[in-house]
């Protein structure tokens, strides 16, 4: 059973044609003791069908320790979304209602290599002393 409509399919499909590069979506998950990880790996397959450019990789997170640390993830369902480079865009749970969104737009900017930030503040963050991680918590209403 699909988790996109039909009349979604095709609006994501649309949307995805605006990709330049591929895109690699990198899913962390575990069998056991995860409710959202089978329902996340579905999402990400269904997105994956709708465009050649992009990619899922399954990884097992306690099996695959290392490659998992190599990406920062140390908790499933996650996600990296990677490119010609890793910008550090990670997803950690289900990427479902809004969140689907968010990982469309992840996926769609990554595959142009340009974040869309205008000039002003690509200065204000060149001219940060360190490296700024963000984080953004997401709950169900």
């Amino acid at each position: 059973m699909a988790i996109l409509s039909t009349a979604d399919t095709a609006r994501v499909r649309e949307m995805l044609g605006a990709m330049v590069d591929p895109v690699r979506l990198v899913f962390f998950t575990q069998t056991l003791n995860c409710e959202t990880c089978e329902p996340t790996g579905r999402i990400l397959k269904e997105l994956a069908e709708l465009s050649d450019l992009i990619t899922v990789e399954e990884h097992n997170l306690l099996l695959e320790r290392d490659e998992a640390a190599k990406l920062g993830i140390d908790r499933v369902p996650a996600i990296a979304v990677l490119g010609a480079q890793d910008y550090g865009i990670r997803f950690l749970g289900i990427p479902s209602g809004y969140e689907f969104m968010s990982l469309l737009d992840a996926v769609l900017t990554v595959s142009k290599a340009d974040s869309g930030l205008g000039e002003a503040s690509r200065a204000l963050l060149a001219g940060l002393p360190s490296p700024l991680e963000l984080q953004v918590f997401v709950t169900p209403t």
